[in-house]
């Protein structure tokens, strides 16, 4: 179960670096405004948020992978802490997305499975 879990939990720590990626370093990109809802007038209004935002979801995905990783190494309950963690909180952030902005459901939905999978994994 725990190579499952690691699988996943790196996983789910790539996705998140990818979309920081996107966010802090593409969102000037036409095509991923219907992605942020960015509309093209309001690029340099977004700038300060889209950027950090990125950075924000980076940490958080080193952050799954790291403890991902510790899962088989010398202290394997500071990984699960540090997975569970991540994982738990993106459960949550998907849910507060959603309920802040409707028209992102998908990315709710992206932002919040895959971690309840894997919160669910590890609390077994």
């Amino acid at each position: 179960m725990t190579g499952l879990i690691q699988v996943l939990g790196i996983i789910f720590g790539a996705m998140l670096i990818l979309v920081g990626v996107l966010e802090s370093f593409f969102f000037r990109d036409q095509r991923f405004h219907r992605l942020f809802l960015i509309k093209p007038d309001d690029v340099a209004a977004v700038r300060l948020w889209t950027f950090n935002l990125g950075f924000y979801n980076m940490i958080w995905g080193a952050g799954a992978i790291i403890g991902a990783l510790m899962l088989t190494g010398s202290d394997p309950g500071a990984g699960r802490a540090l997975l569970l963690f991540t994982t738990a909180g993106h459960v949550l952030l998907g849910i507060i997305l959603f309920v802040s902005e409707r028209r992102l459901w998908a990315s709710a939905l992206a932002e919040a499975v895959p971690p309840a999978v894997i919160v669910g994994l590890l609390l077994l």
